[in-house]
């Protein structure tokens, strides 16, 4: 099992993680009602005397470059001790629904920078990071923004690999769980914005990555 006793996890991304949770900071009963709910629930079950404390930043719309501009405040000033991070699918979402907007999306190059400068400073400060690929619960892999959406889960793919950090690899997660034979939208109905299924898949499959079977 990945986490320590008396240990602090910060969950941080979009609107997925953020899921209604309290401001400034998300902790106890304010984590949101979403998959770092679901995560705080299922390791205060699982290990109730280890005293891990989740704590969620997420904020909803967000962008790699929204999550560059509070990292201080919302990642490193909390001292985590492990630090799970989401972002990615409004970086091109905004190239489809803002399309009189270009410069709201996020284009591949900035978004590896960006993304590779923030796990640059931060790697050092704490014992594990773990990173969740953005995912589309869409089957149609040539989609347009599925399509798109791809590039930046291999570009979290090659981040972690270069980092020795871990990967929950949403997308074939999602994949899997359609597979077997739920309905996408039973996982998103926008293909964003999961479910309790769907953040269930998203609670599980981090857990798996950090060691503990649910």
């Amino acid at each position: 099992m990945l986490f320590a006793q008396n240990s602090t996890l910060v969950m941080t991304g979009d609107s997925i993680t953020d899921c209604g949770r309290a401001y400034p900071v998300g902790e106890g009963d304010g984590v949101g009602s979403g998959y770092v709910n679901m995560v705080n629930a299922l390791l205060t079950v699982k290990f109730p005397k280890y005293n891990i404390k989740v704590l969620n930043t997420g904020v909803s719309g967000d962008t790699v470059r929204h999550l560059k501009n509070r990292w201080q405040t919302d990642v490193l000033d909390l001292s985590p001790t492990y630090l799970s991070v989401m972002i990615g699918v409004n970086d091109v979402w905004r190239k489809f629904d803002s399309p009189d907007n270009p410069e709201l999306a996020v284009g591949i190059e900035e978004y590896e920078t960006t993304y590779r400068e923030l796990i640059s400073l931060t790697k050092d400060k704490v014992k594990k990071i773990i990173l969740m690929t953005p995912y589309l619960a869409e089957t149609d892999k040539i989609e347009p923004m599925m399509a798109l959406l791809m590039q930046y889960i291999e570009t979290v793919k090659k981040i972690v690999s270069d980092n020795d950090l871990l990967l929950v690899d949403l997308q074939y997660e999602f994949d899997r769980y359609i597979a077997d034979g739920i309905a996408p939208a039973a996982l998103a109905g926008d293909r964003v914005h999961p479910s309790q299924t769907g953040s269930m898949v998203i609670a599980k499959s981090f857990l798996k990555v950090c060691g503990i079977d649910i």
